[in-house]
């Protein structure tokens, strides 16, 4: 990962802003890391991983439950079913 540091992207924001084009870069301030840029497609791309979430039966979601519950009972419905 290229790095740049707060001066250098006040200076040459051009080459900074090309330069995460191509791939995320570090930008320094007082010599330490302290933010990356990015396109867009990068941020969206690590930030929507596997939509999949698995939760404990205490924490699932009204709406999720209910829905879980009605499909559990049709299938249940369908086995009694001649």
């Amino acid at each position: 990962m290229k790095t740049f540091s707060t001066v250098d992207l006040l200076k040459d924001l051009r080459t900074v802003i090309f330069a995460a084009a191509k791939s995320p870069v570090s930008i320094t301030q007082y010599r330490k890391p302290r933010f990356v840029l990015m396109t867009v497609e990068d941020y969206e791309r690590i930030t929507n991983r596997d939509p999949r979430k698995a939760y404990a039966i205490e924490e699932t979601p009204d709406e999720l439950r209910a829905f879980m519950l009605g499909e559990i009972d049709k299938v249940l419905g369908d086995d009694d079913a001649p």
